[in-house]
Formats: C-alpha cells, structure tokens, sequence
C-alpha cells in the first residue's frame, strides 16, 4: 500500500461589500455560448417599458456552466422539498419589443 498524503482541507474565504449584498433583481436571463464560454445575461423587465437594461452580465467557462446547472437542479429540489413544487407559469412569448407599441407600415 502506498503512502498517502494527508492534505488539508483549504478554506476560501469569499468578501461580500455592501454594494453587492443587496443583489440586483432580475425577472430574465438571456443565455448566450460559444466554444469557449457561457454568457448569462440578467435583466429586469418592467411592464409597459419598451426598454430593458441588463443588471449583471456572467460569463463562465462551459464546465462552470455545468456546475451551476447542477447546483440549480440541486438547490430546486431540496427547495420544493421543503416549500412543495415550484409551479411553471404558462409559457409566453416574450416580445422583441417588450411591451412597447408595435409599428405598422
């Protein structure tokens, strides 16, 4: 039997400023890739405003993007599992203009 290496356990310790404790609310997210990269884009939708800007833009390699896909599904179950199912709203398009007029020719 070869010997082991007991290595420790490493801690990381993450800083959270003031700024960023209070979040930024979202209500979309706009999922891009390429070969090399995921790029999630968070944007707040208000009704009746023809104009949207994205609140925080995360870009991860795809390995990355995997392993938050896997938190998510993780996360979601252990939620429902103490709060009941998530139920999906109805699917419904979302609007290239986001609520502003149509134009007409």
């Amino acid at each position: 039997m070869a010997d082991q290496a007991i290595v420790p356990e490493q801690q990381l310790n993450i800083e959270l400023s003031e700024e960023m404790a209070d979040g930024a609310y979202a209500n979309l997210a706009i999922i891009t890739h390429s070969f090399a990269e995921f790029v999630i884009d968070f944007v707040n939708v208000m009704p009746n405003v023809p104009k949207a800007k994205v609140k925080s833009r995360i870009v991860m390699t795809p390995q990355h993007a995997k392993r938050l896909m896997k938190a998510l599904i993780d996360n979601v179950k252990r939620f429902e599992a103490q709060y009941g199912t998530i139920k999906d709203q109805e699917s419904t398009a979302m609007p290239f203009n986001f609520g502003a007029p149509t134009a007409q020719a």
